[in-house]
């Protein structure tokens, strides 16, 4: 996936890295650990800068999902704090929807449009970004999707789609692990 977030497992990892310098044992693969999540998400806001031909300057992304996981409003050190940013910074516009975060991620990021749902989020799109797997992206009809599309992109970083059946319907498709 794209990294970890929420309210434990990052503070829980941060806390025993100082506990551990604290008792001058030090804890390198937790260390470690919190480096590569970091390291993850500006990798993944790479990767779909990538997707899109190396540069999204002026190019519609679609994000769905921006809660660090489904089922919860909670924003905290979600990777879409991280990378959502970041394509901004790389010019991109992007249009967002999340089924339960919408609120919390307004006030966690600005300067992206937030749209009422995954359909809205396709219109005029270049790429769609898959960055929480939430049960109702499961089943979106992929068909609608494109017609809506300026491009049919979709970076899939939690792998819930099959890549034959979207590259069939005339996707480009990237996931993690399975390109």
């Amino acid at each position: 996936g794209p990294g970890y977030g929420g309210s434990c497992f990052p503070k829980d990892t941060l806390a025993l890295i100082r506990t551990a310098q604290e008792a001058n044992a030090p804890v390198t693969i937790v260390e470690a650990t919190v480096a590569s999540n970091a390291n993850r998400k500006r990798r993944m806001a790479g990767k779909i800068i990538a997707a899109c031909g190396g540069d999204v300057r002026g190019k519609t992304i679609g994000i769905l999902g921006l809660t660090f996981k489904p089922n919860t409003d909670d924003m905290r050190d979600s990777p879409s704090l991280d990378i959502v940013p970041a394509l901004l910074a790389a010019g991109a516009k992007v249009r967002a929807y999340d089924p339960e975060g919408m609120e919390e991620a307004k006030k966690e990021l600005s300067g992206i449009e937030m749209v009422g749902g995954p359909y809205e989020v396709a219109e005029q799109a270049n790429a769609i970004v898959i960055l929480t797997e939430w049960d109702q992206f499961r089943a979106l009809d992929f068909e609608r999707i494109a017609k809506q599309m300026n491009q049919r992109v979709m970076i899939d970083l939690r792998n819930i789609y099959n890549p034959e059946e979207l590259r069939q319907d005339g996707f480009t498709y990237v996931s993690i692990g399975r390109d």
